[in-house]
Order: structure tokens, then C-alpha cells, then sequence
């Protein structure tokens, strides 16, 4: 397939509410293909649709398990908070930490058009957060609690808490 230009913060797309995949068609199916292709080319577990330009509502995820494509994803259950850093493809060099919920239930349509439901925790729950924000024009700095520096190995490490990070 193809490897598609991912935009960068600063492009107009990423701040736009996508718009929903009226059907999907064998246009989407090589829309997701090579969202798959260019996520996997950039090293990343998740792309959305408005990453490579395209204002519909499409995600990608692969966290070890698998491509999944999500059209139309909406989470309808929520549960539990978690704090960790993330990053993203269209913030290169940027990474805090954001709070998401620990666990979600996504409907969605499959690539093939059927409807589904995914109950997520852990690092997919977080991931599918992630790309569901891009859907609506949110970038995980909106929702950043403190960005996290580079440290150079001189300076050695130091750990904040999730209670340290729940009591701002």
C-alpha cells in the first residue's frame, strides 16, 4: 500500500471535529490499509485519520496484538483513572503525562462495516483515548499535566508518583 505524510502540529485538520464515515466502502478499506502501512512506518501503536490529513472519523491501533481499524469509534462506558506519558506522531519530541480512564468500552464499525464493541484496558484503553481526541480536534498536550524533559544520563533519573501527579 502506501505511506502516507503525517501532519505536524500546527495543521488546521488536527484541530477540526472529523466528519463520520457515512459507509464504508472499498475507498475506506484502502484508506485504512495505508493507515496501517503509515503507522507501522513511524514506529507508532495508534494513527487517526486526520493525522495523515483526512478529516473522517477512522483510527488505527496495533499495541503487539494486531491492526484494528475503528470507523465511526465511539466510547460509550468509562471506568477507573490512570496518569502516564504519552506522545504522538504529529508532536515529534514532545511527551507527558496525560490522565485517561483505565478502562473503556469503544462501538465502532469494522473494516468491513460490521458493528462492534471493544472493551479495553490498560495500554489499548489508553491508546484508543488517545486517537479518539484526534477524532475532535484534541491533542494529548490540551490535557498534559507536565510535560516530560529529556534527561541526559549525567543528571539520572527521577520519578514522580501517580499520587504526586493526581494532587495537582
Amino acid at each position: 500500500m502506501a505511506i502516507m505524510e503525517i501532519v505536524t502540529v500546527g495543521h488546521d485538520v488536527l484541530r477540526q471535529e472529523a466528519k463520520p464515515v457515512p459507509k464504508v466502502t472499498k475507498k475506506v478499506q484502502t484508506l485504512v490499509k495505508n493507515m496501517i502501512d503509515t503507522m507501522y512506518h513511524a514506529d507508532g501503536v495508534g494513527l487517526a485519520a486526520p493525522q495523515i490529513g483526512v478529516s473522517q472519523r477512522i483510527i488505527v491501533i496495533d499495541i503487539g496484538e494486531g491492526p484494528t481499524a475503528l470507523v465511526n469509534p465511539t466510547i460509550e462506558e468509562r471506568e477507573g483513572l490512570d496518569i502516564d506519558v504519552e506522545g504522538c506522531l504529529s508532536i515529534p519530541g514532545v511527551n507527558g503525562y496525560v490522565r485517561r480512564s483505565t478502562r473503556v468500552v469503544v462501538a465502532y464499525l469494522d473494516e468491513k462495516g460490521k458493528p462492534q464493541r471493544l472493551h479495553a484496558e490498560g495500554v489499548l484503553s489508553r491508546a484508543l483515548q488517545h486517537e479518539l481526541d484526534h477524532l475532535d480536534g484534541v491533542l494529548f498536550i490540551d490535557n498534559m499535566l507536565e510535560e516530560v524533559k529529556p534527561q541526559s544520563e549525567e543528571a539520572g533519573c527521577s520519578e514522580q508518583t501517580v499520587e504526586q501527579q493526581e494532587s495537582r
